[in-house]
C-alpha cells in the first residue's frame, strides 16, 4: 500500500471512529461570525468564530500551530497546554487534518515571533475530507492537472483565486458603466433553430420535445438586433458562445464574449465607446491605464492608434488591396503558404493576409477599421466607399479583443450577403453564415441605425492578469478526457 493509500485509509478510519461516537464529521450548518481577515484585523484579546480549510498542522507537543484558510485570507490557529480544553486538544490532535474543514472560537492574541493567531478554546470538526491535499511544492504543479482540478488548484494558489475574483470585478465594471449610460442588460437564447452572427461552425443538438435540430449559440448578435426592432434602443449581454473549432491560447470551445446594441450610433460612435468603456474598467481595475503583460507594458489611455485595414496591409504587407487582383492576392498566398479553410474566396483571403501581416504589430490598443465588404455580411456598406464596410476590430498585444460595427439594416442587401455565403457554404465552408428568414422578417419590420460592440470577456481578463493562456481565466476549461491526453 503506497502512502498515498495509507492516509485515505486512515482518514477514512477515523470517519467510522467519529460516526461510532455519535460525532458527525459531515454537519449540517456552522453560525461563522468572523472571516479570516477580519480576525487578522481584530484588537488583542478579542473573542472570535471563524471557519475554513486546515492548510498546515504542525504539532509541537504542548502546543500546536496551524494554519486556517477562508475565502478572505489565512490565520494561524494556536492550541496550547493549559489555554485550549485538554479534551479539545486530543480531539484536534486525533481526527483533524490539513484539508478538513473545521471551526474554531478563541481570542487573538500574538505569538513570540508577533503573528497575530487564535489561541483556540472550541474546535468543531465541520467537513473530513478523505485525500490529502497535494504537496506545497511537488503536488500540483502540472498545467494539465491545474486545469482538469481546478478546485484543487484554488485551494493550493491563491494568486489563481485573485484572477477569478478580477475577472468578476471587470464584468461588474463594464455592467456599471453601461448602466449609468442607460443600457438595459438583456438575455437572450442559447438554443436557436438557425445560428448566425458570426463565421463559426456550431455544436449541434436535439430537442427532443419538438423532434427539431437546435444549435448552440455562436452568437448573441442577431437576438439583441431584434430588441432594437422591438424598441429598445441600448441593450446589452454577457452571453456563454460557443463555437465547435480549434483550441489554443487564445480560444476556448466555449467563451464570454460582451455585446452591446445602441440604436442611432454608428462604428465611429462605437470607437469612442468602446474605448472609453475599456479605458475605465482598466483604470478602475488596475488603479492605471497601464497594465504589464508577458514583459510588455500596455497604456490603455486613450485615444488609442486607429489604422484602416487598406493602409495596415500596406505598411506591413506592401499589398494595395485597392489595386491587387485576385490572382495576385493568391500569389501572395501561395507564397507564405498561408492555408485557407474553404478555398479562395476574396473576404477570406483578406482576412487571412491582416493575421499574417498585421495583428503581431498591433502591441498597443489599436483600432483596425474599414474592412473590404467581402469579409462582412452583417455589416454595413461604407458610406464614402462601397468596397468597404463601416467595421472595426480592436487589438492588443497581437490579438483581436472585439468585433464591431454599424449594423447592416437594409433587409434586401442582407439577404443577399446571406445567398453569397450560402454558396459558400455549398462549397465546404463550414463557418459561412445560413440565411435567418425570421431575423430578415424583423428587418423588414424596421431597425433604426444602429451600432453593435463586442469585447472578448476571456482576453480582457489575460490581458489584465498577466495570463498566458485563456485557459488561465476559464474557471474550467474544455479538456480531452484524461485517458485521450495520455
Amino acid at each position: 500500500m503506497g502512502r498515498e493509500e495509507q492516509i485515505i485509509s486512515e482518514r477514512k478510519r477515523k470517519i467510522e471512529e467519529l460516526k461510532k461516537q455519535g460525532i458527525n464529521p459531515y454537519p449540517h450548518k456552522f453560525d461563522k461570525k468572523d472571516s479570516c481577515a477580519e480576525c487578522l484585523k481584530s484588537k488583542l484579546g478579542k473573542k472570535v468564530k471563524t471557519a475554513g480549510r486546515l492548510m498546515i498542522k504542525r504539532d509541537l507537543g504542548k502546543i500546536s500551530f496551524s494554519k486556517l484558510q477562508d475565502g478572505s485570507g489565512k490565520i494561524q490557529i494556536v492550541l496550547q497546554d493549559k489555554k485550549t480544553p485538554e479534551k479539545i486538544k486530543k480531539f484536534f490532535k486525533k481526527y483533524v487534518d490539513t484539508g478538513d474543514f473545521i471551526g474554531v472560537e478563541g481570542k487573538i492574541f500574538k505569538t513570540k515571533t508577533k503573528e497575530t493567531s487564535i489561541l483556540v478554546n472550541k474546535v468543531e470538526l465541520l467537513t473530513k475530507a478523505i485525500l490529502p491535499l497535494p504537496e506545497k511544492w511537488h503536488g500540483l504543479q502540472d498545467k494539465e492537472d491545474r486545469y482538469r482540478k481546478r478546485y484543487l488548484d484554488l485551494v493550493m494558489n491563491p494568486d489563481v483565486k485573485k484572477v477569478f475574483e478580477k475577472r468578476t470585478q471587470v464584468v461588474d465594471l463594464i455592467r456599471e458603466f453601461l448602466v449609468k449610460k442607460g443600457y438595459i442588460e438583456t438575455q437572450t437564447p442559447v438554443l436557436q433553430p438557425i445560428y448566425g452572427g458570426a463565421f463559426a461552425r456550431p455544436f449541434e443538438s436535439k430537442l427532443n420535445a419538438l423532434d427539431i435540430k437546435v444549435y448552440m449559440r455562436v452568437s448573441n448578435e442577431l437576438y439583441l438586433k431584434r430588441l432594437i426592432v422591438g424598441g429598445f434602443e441600448k441593450v446589452f449581454e454577457f452571453s456563454l458562445d460557443f463555437r465547435n473549432e480549434g483550441i489554443d491560447r487564445s480560444h476556448n470551445p466555449e467563451f464570454m464574449l460582451f455585446e452591446a446594441m445602441t440604436a442611432y450610433d454608428d462604428y465611429k460612435d462605437g470607437m469612442k465607446l468602446i474605448e472609453n468603456l475599456t479605458e475605465y474598467v482598466v483604470k478602475k481595475v488596475n488603479g492605471s491605464t497601464k497594465v504589464k503583460y508577458q514583459g510588455e507594458i500596455i497604456d490603455f489611455k486613450t485615444p488609442w492608434k486607429k489604422i484602416t485595414v487598406r493602409d495596415a496591409l500596406k505598411k506591413y504587407a506592401k499589398i494595395d488591396i485597392d489595386k491587387a487582383s485576385d490572382k495576385e492576392l493568391k500569389k501572395i498566398i501561395d507564397k507564405q503558404k498561408i492555408e485557407l479553410k474553404a478555398g479562395f474566396e476574396r473576404g477570406t483571403v483578406i482576412n487571412a493576409l491582416v493575421e499574417e501581416f498585421c495583428e503581431k504589430n498591433f502591441i498597443q490598443p489599436t483600432i483596425l477599421y474599414d474592412y473590404p465588404i467581402e469579409t462582412s455580411p452583417l455589416a454595413k456598406p461604407h458610406r464614402n466607399n462601397p468596397k468597404y464596410v463601416e467595421r472595426f476590430e480592436q487589438f492588443v498585444n497581437g490579438f483581436e479583443i472585439g468585433n464591431n460595427y454599424t449594423e447592416l439594416n437594409d433587409p434586401q442587401l442582407l439577404l443577399d450577403n446571406w445567398k453569397k455565403q450560402e454558396e459558400e457554404a455549398k462549397k465546404g465552408d463550414e463557418e459561412a453564415q445560413r440565411i435567418d428568414k425570421d431575423f430578415i422578417n424583423a428587418l423588414e419590420v424596421g431597425m433604426p441605425p444602429t451600432c453593435g460592440i463586442a469585447i472578448s470577456i476571456d482576453r480582457m481578463i489575460m490581458l489584465l492578469t498577466d495570463q498566458p493562456s485563456i485557459r488561465d481565466v476559464i474557471l474550467f476549461p474544455f479538456m480531452k478526457p484524461e485517458e485521450k491526453s495520455k
